[in-house]
């Protein structure tokens, strides 16, 4: 294991410790399972440091093990649950991108996950297409695809909720 990189690692978790929580939780809207997820994603990147080729690298190797974390986790439990408000709403409080709108807020969480997952990750992360691909290990193309997709069903709900 690489000392420093190791230290450099931790550094970077703990400084966006909120955002892989916020991510985990867009997938499994259970805190506790939220919590499990980062804790496993955690452990795997310490275990697998040496896949990491350095530090430019970090933000999208760690968000890629996030991920993949959270698409196992629920592959292993198959379930649905559905958010409280009330945790919703002090979960994104906490968070400096907050949904100004509640009816974005509902019209993304009923956007299904492979959409859901993209638009996170580009607007609320702020991650460039080219990195989002890499973090789901998609092409470029299919990314841009779904990111279109996702838009257009996004406006469409919206301008339903408004007439």
């Amino acid at each position: 294991m690489k000392p420093n990189l190791e230290g450099k690692l931790i550094d970077f978790i703990m400084d966006n410790k909120n955002r892989f929580y916020l991510l985990a939780y867009s997938y499994t809207h259970q805190e506790q399972d939220a919590l499990d997820i980062v804790q496993e994603s955690i452990r795997k990147a310490l275990e697998h440091l040496d896949t990491l080729h350095g530090e430019p690298q970090m933000k999208s190797w760690f968000y890629q093990i996030v991920v993949r974390t959270s698409i196992d986790f629920l592959r292993k439990h198959k379930r649905t649950s559905v958010v409280e408000d009330p945790v919703l709403e002090s979960l994104l409080s906490q968070q400096i991108d907050t949904y100004a709108d509640l009816d974005l807020q509902v019209a993304l969480h009923q956007l299904p996950t492979m959409y859901r997952e993209i638009i996170i990750l580009r607007f609320f992360e702020d991650m460039k297409i080219e990195d989002i691909a890499h973090v789901l290990n998609s092409n470029i193309n299919t990314v841009k695809a779904r990111l279109y997709k996702a838009l257009k069903i996004l406006r469409i709900e919206l301008q339903d909720e408004k007439e």
